[in-house]
């Protein structure tokens, strides 16, 4: 029996299946080179991703059971012992990175927007998620899950849903189904429109994703402001609608 074994933390379940592990570290793209292992765990996906070889591989653990396990069997893995969501990116790696995990349920979507402040340095992303977030985030306009994180991710990354995961891969079992995405960073630089009040807009218009625009955003426009638009909810807009309706109101 293992001397240091890591409880469940975070509202994570920690993954057993072999098969599943591999097939999550495959799907990282083949020119990847720089990798950042998001809540290892165990480590199950750990040994896959070493057998990678890849020019900078470490994991960022803020459990300390977790961090002393996996450096009992992973001697030579470098370990940010501390919170990934404090992380700084940019001081850790110079160059652009891809980020891989089983994400904790409570705080996967808090990754993502870590990952939306890192666009222009977190070039793909694949990560084990609760299906209904997985759902949500590869969701197209019209659907009754497309909301806040669907548009913001959208306007950045290419999303593939990529396959469900049951829940008796994990230990302990999880009550709901699992899924893996993958993000991949799209050619945009920059969005035509003020990027912060872009998500001010988006998130706004989502918090009363039941009213049309022109009672939702009402805060955000000039009195007098007209847009066809308006007489349509959230869940309606694309983002390049969101990206036109932005530029017509700071205009």
């Amino acid at each position: 029996m293992d001397s240091v074994r890591p409880k469940k933390h975070l509202g994570q379940h920690f993954l057993k299946d072999e098969n599943i592990a591999r097939k999550i570290v495959d799907s990282l793209g083949p020119d990847v080179q720089n990798v950042l292992e998001v809540g290892p765990g165990m480590g199950v996906l750990t040994k896959n991703l070493i057998l990678r070889a890849f020019r900078d591989f470490r994991v960022a653990e803020i459990d300390k059971e977790s961090v002393a396990y996996l450096t009992v069997h992973f001697p030579e893995l470098p370990i940010i012992s501390g919170d990934f969501l404090k992380l700084d990116l940019n001081v850790l790696f110079p160059g652009k990175i891809a980020i891989i995990g089983n994400f904790p349920y409570n705080i996967s979507s808090q990754i993502f927007f870590k990952v939306l402040e890192n666009r222009d340095k977190v070039d793909e992303v694949v990560g084990m998620v609760q299906k209904e977030v997985a759902e949500r985030i590869a969701a197209s306009p019209g659907s009754k899950t497309y909301g806040i994180l669907s548009v913001l991710l959208q306007a950045w990354y290419h999303i593939d849903y990529l396959f469900t995961v049951n829940e008796q891969v994990f230990l302990p079992p999880p009550k709901v189904k699992s899924a893996v995405i993958r993000l991949t960073r799209n050619t945009t630089d920059h969005l035509e429109c003020d990027e912060r009040f872009f998500f001010n807009l988006v998130k706004t218009a989502f918090n009363q994703r039941r009213k049309t625009l022109r009672n939702a955003i009402r805060s955000l426009c000039p009195e007098s402001f007209s847009h066809p638009f308006l007489d349509k909810r959230a869940e309606q807009l694309s983002v390049s609608d969101f990206v036109e309706l932005a530029q017509s109101i700071k205009r």
